[in-house]
């Protein structure tokens, strides 16, 4: 990247937020101040929607997301779904069937609703949202597949990441994209051809911006049809092995303000 960039595009957890959930407020000034010279920054998250306030409230205002791993394009000044690519009842069903044989122990979740709401088995480990009232429990096994969902999640209790995503991807064969971003056993399934950076071209070439033009950050492996489509691609110090091996670029961990650091080098120095 010769010029400086015409999209930030960076992702969130692990990457721009800190393990405490938090945004510092170093990085919401520079993220302000790169909009307001006229440098868009979009945020591309495995996050459904509902999850964005959290991250919206940090920062000096609300910016574009593609959520889902790029499944949902979402305008957060009108609230309005601007594109989504759900996985489809009956694959969900086939999906489902597959994952069940590989991995019988399995639980699964579902975003819906454009990732709204989540429905989850009985048996799906609910956490720090668990008063969430857009989260329940399925009502029968086969809501599951009553609707269609921008998102399959699947767990099997206490798993290797990487080797539980190798079971579920060949489980899956081609019938759906399948990836992580968990430090735990589970898989986060899309519709095929599904990915970051398919959400991310969408946006971009309604922008006219050319992949080139765009500087990507991320950590995990989810990130990387994102890093590898980006003109530059930069990993956080903390990022997944698979991450840094494609990065064009390294720069400090999320809870050292490692995005902050690098945009304020580059853009000073522009």
């Amino acid at each position: 990247m010769d010029s400086p960039p015409r999209l930030v595009a960076t992702d969130l957890d692990g990457t721009l937020v800190r393990q405490d959930r938090a945004v510092s407020a170093r990085t919401a000034d520079v993220l302000a101040q790169i909009t307001a010279e006229g440098t868009p920054v979009v945020l591309v998250t495995g996050r459904p929607v509902r999850w964005l306030a959290q991250v919206y409230d940090q920062l000096h205002a609300p910016l574009p997301a593609i959520c889902a791993n790029g499944a949902v394009v979402y305008d957060p000044d009108t609230d309005q779904v601007l594109r989504a690519d759900p996985l489809a009842p009956d694959l969900l069903t086939e999906v489902a069937r597959r994952l069940r044989a590989a991995v019988p122990d399995a639980v699964f979740a579902v975003e819906v609703d454009d990732g709204r709401r989540l429905r989850h088995d009985a048996g799906w480990p609910v956490r720090w949202d668990a008063a969430d009232p857009t989260i329940r429990v399925f009502d029968s096994p086969d809501d599951l597949a009553a609707l269609p969902a921008v998102k399959l999640l699947v767990r099997a209790s206490e798993r290797d990441p990487d080797a539980f995503l190798a079971i579920v991807s060949e489980a899956l064969g081609d019938v759906a994209e399948a990836t992580h971003s968990s430090y735990s056993g589970l898989a986060e399934i899309s519709a095929a051809g599904v990915t970051k950076a398919a959400g991310l071209a969408w946006f971009c070439e309604r922008h006219g911006i050319d992949p080139r033009e765009v500087l990507a950050f991320g950590d995990m492996p989810n990130d990387v049809p994102m890093l590898t489509w980006a003109g530059r691609a930069v990993a956080v110090a903390n990022a997944h092995p698979a991450v840094r091996e494609i990065a064009d670029d390294v720069t400090l961990s999320n809870d050292d303000d490692g995005v902050a650091a690098y945009l304020e080098k580059l853009f000073v120095s522009h």
